[in-house]
């Protein structure tokens, strides 16, 4: 896929942040309809309203992507509107919790895997019979992140979505290879900490600067059009997973102590937290 020009592109969580340039970049490449998912109708207007300025075809849906009743008959509203979805951007994501595990709310827990974890696969599953009867190229982005691929303390209920999400999202790949769907294509999007506000409190990591917005739509995008199954940045998160592989796991634990993974969320504040 050289671009989405022509194409109709779906994005949820697309109010704001990575969503709202996943959105901008399918404008910019002259898709033919831009669907704009999200539960924050004001903010979603508001981008709607930007988009259209560019010169965009959009249209806007208030969805609550963490359950399934109410995401199983928005499809069908998007197939009346603008037909089929070519390119579905799964990128609505929460951070909920602050602490140990123990010290999480039940329903912190419950809607961080409901969001993370269950949203994407409740809205892929709408959209995946007809991207595989399609004659087109179709593509499915999972936003999941590097917390999917190393446990992090202090953020334990957030790695099992993402560990969820990832493994999810992985076997969806092999499944339409396999079925010899290949022209739907699945790319798992596994960043660490982005400057988004999610991550406030955050302390680094070596090697490991906090990444910005654009620079991860940027990499998603490339590595979407050209049918990747992974995006793992920055260098760092790959060189992590490679080590977490082979070495004891006492081993690891020094080795991630020592570079600041496992002390990276012992000051988080996040959005949840501010006042």
């Amino acid at each position: 896929m050289k671009s989405v020009a022509g194409k109709t592109v779906l994005v949820t969580g697309a109010a704001m942040g990575l969503g709202k340039l996943f959105a901008t970049t399918a404008v910019k490449e002259d898709a033919a309809h831009v669907v704009l998912w999200d539960i924050n109708d004001g903010a979603l207007k508001d981008t709607a309203a930007e988009l259209e300025a560019l010169g965009g075809t959009v249209s806007t849906h208030v969805v609550d992507v963490s359950s399934q009743e109410a995401v199983a008959p928005a499809p069908d509203a998007v197939r009346a509107e603008v037909g089929d979805v070519h390119v579905l951007i799964n990128n609505a994501g929460i951070v909920r919790g602050n602490g140990y595990f123990w010290e999480n709310k039940a329903r912190d827990i419950e809607q961080t895997m409901l969001i993370n974890s269950l949203a994407p696969m409740f809205v892929a599953r709408e959209f995946l019979p007809a991207m595989v009867e399609s004659d087109e190229e179709c593509r499915i982005v999972n936003i999941a992140s590097s917390a999917g691929l190393n446990a992090v303390p202090r953020l334990a209920a957030y790695c099992g979505s993402k560990w969820a999400a990832v493994g999810w999202s992985d076997s969806i790949r092999l499944e339409l290879e396999q079925a010899g769907h290949k022209h739907v294509r699945v790319t798992t999007v596994c960043p660490t900490y982005i400057n988004t506000g999610m991550f406030d409190g955050a302390k680094g990591i070596l090697f490991t600067p906090m990444l910005e917005q654009e620079e991860v739509v940027a990499g998603s995008w490339k590595e979407m059009l050209k049918g990747g199954p992974f995006l793992i940045i920055p260098w760092t998160s790959r060189l992590n997973k490679v080590l977490s592989g082979v070495l004891p796991v006492k081993l690891r634990d020094v080795w991630l102590t020592r570079v600041g993974v496992y002390d990276s969320m012992a000051q988080f504040t996040g959005h949840a937290e501010k006042k």
